[in-house]
């Protein structure tokens, strides 16, 4: 069954998330994802098809206006990040911000953007690293399987499901508060968006794909809500 977001939120938010930015307007109010690009030597362009299989999974199973499905990405330092309410950070290695992009990364957060960070396996130390220079003052704390991420349209009670199996760990979640709104959302020991890429990147069984869609509706439709 669609996800019944009733449009009239959805066109409030694509119209007006980033009213109090630099300026820059929104160029659609269709629904992206863009990937973030960032300087120090990791993969953030790693499974480009990605975006365009859960973009896919949100038409058919939501009635979130969305756009065709491609692969978008955004500069950190860009102002066209602010054209985007959804951006997404993964990859497997070193992630390094200017002082000047840790500045554009949380001025983005505190303008109504989301930034979904998900671990690919190699990335979390420099990104908690990074994100100490975004928001110096808060830390990222593990959000609690009651969280309504965890239940928005698909329900997991037992909080993110364990894509891929690495270091044999509990997946977990963690999150950023500004102006009383997760701005940030951290995926850990898990990579859902890996499960998004084309069957024969990873292998994934179909019920380890259908998890990572799911939970990637879940994120997305939380994303724009609240």
């Amino acid at each position: 069954m669609k996800y019944l977001l009733p449009a009239v939120i959805f066109l409030f938010i694509t119209t007006h998330l980033f009213g109090q930015s630099d300026g820059a307007n929104k160029n659609s109010s269709q629904f992206k994802i863009a990937r973030l690009k960032y300087s120090g030597g990791g993969d953030w362009y790693n499974d480009p098809s990605a975006e365009l299989n859960m973009m896919e999974f949100l038409k058919k199973n939501t009635v979130i206006d969305t756009d065709e499905p491609k692969f978008y990405s955004v500069d950190v330092s860009s102002d066209d990040i602010f054209n985007y309410p959804f951006i997404l950070i993964t990859g497997h290695g070193n992630i390094d911000f200017s002082a000047s992009e840790a500045a554009r990364l949380r001025k983005y957060c505190e303008s109504g953007g989301f930034l979904y960070a998900d671990d690919d396996y190699g990335m979390n130390e420099s990104f908690r690293r990074e994100m100490k220079k975004v928001f110096p003052e808060d830390e990222l704390t593990e959000l609690p399987f009651s969280h309504k991420i965890y239940n928005v349209q698909y329900n997991f009670p037992n909080g993110l499901p364990k894509i891929h199996e690495h270091d044999s760990k509990p997946p977990q979640g963690f999150g950023i508060y500004k102006n009383n709104r997760l701005c940030v959302y951290y995926t850990y020991e898990t990579n859902i968006s890996d499960g998004w890429a084309d069957t024969q990147e990873h292998h994934d069984t179909p019920q380890k794909r259908e998890e990572a869609f799911k939970m990637g509706v879940n994120i997305i439709v939380y994303s724009l809500m609240y």
